[in-house]
């Protein structure tokens, strides 16, 4: 027969149990697991300083993930996790997320120390929008370093099937770059040298001021040719006073074209046409000539026509070797 000390040890237990088993269903209804230990730590960035905010989830083995715990201001967690193998998963914005691996028993406490977040790399395209005028100049600075054998200068060509128009100012500096580059000075003293030792010219005299002379007038024909032709008459019209390397086609096509080029040019629009400027500029040279030429030198109207039709043929020539030949052997000019 069962006293009251033993009807009350029996109550008592199956009270205990029935408690157990609440909680147990409790805990099965919710999806959630018992906390059973801890896991701590410290959440800085690479130079060490705390990063307040940051989500700290911890996986948990049977898949469920509680709600994330957030960094206070120092940066320190503590969030409660279940006996097993768990993943720590810490994130912040404009940081890399980081993830823990790690194995708690049952009541541990586990101190993870510092975990650094690494900054989140980031991949920044930068687009830069080039105006016309500074795309003609980069067209101009590899122009300018185009030279037949690496010594005569052959800046008036361009290889860019797509180049842009020059602005006024850029064809009066390729001009000027050409006037006063050294070769050009180079071959006019040269010029002037093979006159005088030839009687050319015999106006101007011998000796040293005859030199002298002879060199002024070849000097000053070309570059008033170059300046008139190359820069301020291509200004006044819009016309581009450069070659355009074609580069394609078949041979007759190609040397149809580079003899067309002698009498036709581009304009500022894109649009072939007329070349005005070349045509007037070695009329406007030839006559000017007449200024300071001797006067058994000095040309006529007719005999200045005459060397304009010639000046057209030179170009002519001078285009057919630009287009099949001097290309190869124009540094910088196959870039």
């Amino acid at each position: 027969m069962m006293t009251g000390k033993q009807a009350g040890i029996l109550l008592s237990k199956t009270l205990a149990v029935l408690l157990m088993f609440t909680m147990a269903l409790l805990a099965t209804a919710t999806g959630q697991s018992l906390p059973r230990g801890s896991v701590a730590g410290i959440v800085t960035d690479q130079r060490g300083d705390p990063i307040p905010g940051a989500a700290v989830s911890l996986i948990e083995p049977t898949g469920v993930n509680p709600e994330p715990a957030l960094t206070d201001e120092n940066g320190s967690f503590t969030i409660a996790a279940d006996e097993g193998i768990f993943d720590l998963q810490i994130s912040a914005p404009e940081f890399d997320i980081k993830t823990v691996h790690g194995e708690i028993s049952s009541h541990q406490v586990i101190d993870l120390g510092k975990l650094v977040l690494a900054i989140r790399s980031a991949t920044v395209e930068v687009r830069v929008s080039l105006t016309e005028e500074e795309l003609a100049e980069e067209q101009i600075r590899v122009e300018e370093k185009q030279r037949i054998l690496g010594v005569i200068p052959n800046f008036f060509v361009t290889y860019d099937h797509d180049a842009v128009a020059l602005h006024a100012r850029q064809k009066y500096e390729l001009a000027f770059r050409t006037m006063i580059d050294p070769t050009t000075v180079g071959l006019d003293l040269a010029s002037s040298g093979v006159q005088q030792g030839t009687g050319g010219l015999k106006g101007y005299g011998p000796g040293s001021q005859g030199f002298a002379k002879r060199f002024a007038a070849s000097y000053g024909t070309g570059s008033i040719d170059t300046m008139l032709g190359s820069a301020v008459l291509p200004s006044i019209f819009k016309q581009d006073p450069r070659y355009f390397y074609k580069g394609t086609g078949t041979i007759g096509q190609r040397a149809l074209y580079a003899i067309s080029m002698s009498v036709i040019c581009k304009g500022d629009n894109g649009h072939w046409q007329y070349n005005y400027s070349g045509l007037l500029g070695g009329l406007a040279a030839g006559g000017i000539s007449n200024l300071y030429y001797p006067p058994g030198n000095r040309n006529g109207l007719g005999i200045t026509f005459q060397n304009t039709a010639i000046g057209i043929g030179s170009s002519a020539v001078s285009n057919l070797l630009q287009e099949f030949l001097i290309r190869e052997f124009s540094r910088s000019g196959k870039k």
